[in-house]
């Protein structure tokens, strides 16, 4: 996900299977690869109807005349700041929705500086894109947090599975210990900040989790969509509640990788809340 390849010249698709690590990596058309490729008509027409797009930072996008500008715009600022996109992460492809992680390396005042990113497809039953939404955290590029308004209603009837259930209670419980033991030994979050700020083994997890819960709890999520393939599950939330801190309502997603024992290999988040503990996410 997210751009149908029917839709693209067959030089581009070329290059792009040419630069991808795998097969994989390169069906269907990546993010920033369509958006980097000149033809805008190929991603309008990977919309199932009018384009609408959700961004951290340029907001709710949507229209052909919108989305083109907001393509035009995001095209010229990668090559402004020498921008790559590595191969995706990770890939959670179900009938109806998509999830592609990667982390974008850019120029910026600070030094070159690699942003974690999520976006997320919802389709039709054709493959069409019905929206887009985008998830990263503004730090890396900011220096700055910025408030990120729910993109979806919460849903109470939905109930994350397994071992990602098990961690999110021990989450919001403030379970600093429940919520270690939800991980593999050499299990690993990665914060929004990137991997600078990826925290692995007991120790470091243990560290972590006292630090988040040292505000008086833990962290309350609304739960509004779940994409899961079995291995690894995405889930896109509103965080309400940190400890004592509420907050308005701020979207974000997380992605869990499940290791063969069902314990968790990985959490990696992609939101914009700021800890009540003075950190940074």
């Amino acid at each position: 996900m997210p751009w149908l390849p029917e839709l693209f010249s067959p030089p581009l698709l070329e290059r792009i299977r040419e630069r991808a690590a795998d097969a994989r990596a390169a069906e269907p058309v990546p993010y920033f690869d369509g958006i980097q490729s000149g033809e805008t008509a190929a991603l309008v027409g990977s919309f199932a109807g009018e384009p609408e797009l959700h961004h951290p930072i340029s907001g709710r996008v949507k229209g052909v005349r919108a989305f083109e500008r907001f393509v035009t715009e995001t095209s010229d600022w990668l090559i402004e700041h020498h921008a790559v996109a590595g191969s995706p992460v990770e890939r959670i492809i179900t009938p109806r929705r998509g999830v592609e992680e990667m982390v974008l390396t850019v120029d910026r005042d600070h030094g070159r500086t690699g942003v974690p990113l999520c976006v997320v497809a919802d389709r039709d039953d054709d493959g069409r894109i019905l929206e887009l939404r985008v998830y990263f955290g503004t730090w890396p590029l900011m220096r700055r947090h910025t408030d990120r308004p729910p993109l979806l209603q919460p849903d109470p009837d939905l109930h994350p599975p397994d071992i990602v259930g098990q961690y999110l209670h021990a989450v919001e419980a403030g379970d600093v210990e429940a919520a270690v033991a939800s991980f593999e030994p050499d299990g690993y979050i990665r914060e929004p900040a990137g991997d600078r700020y990826i925290h692995q083994g007991h120790q470091e997890l243990t560290e972590l989790y006292e630090l988040f819960f040292s505000n008086g709890g833990g962290a309350v999520l609304e739960y509004c969509a779940i994409t899961d393939d079995g291995r690894a599950c995405a889930l896109e939330y509103n965080l309400v509640r940190w400890g004592r801190a509420a907050t308005a309502p701020e979207a974000g997603l997380a992605v869990f990788v499940r290791a063969a024992s069902g314990k968790l290999a990985s959490v990696r988040i992609y939101d914009n809340a700021d800890p009540p503990t003075g950190g940074t996410r």
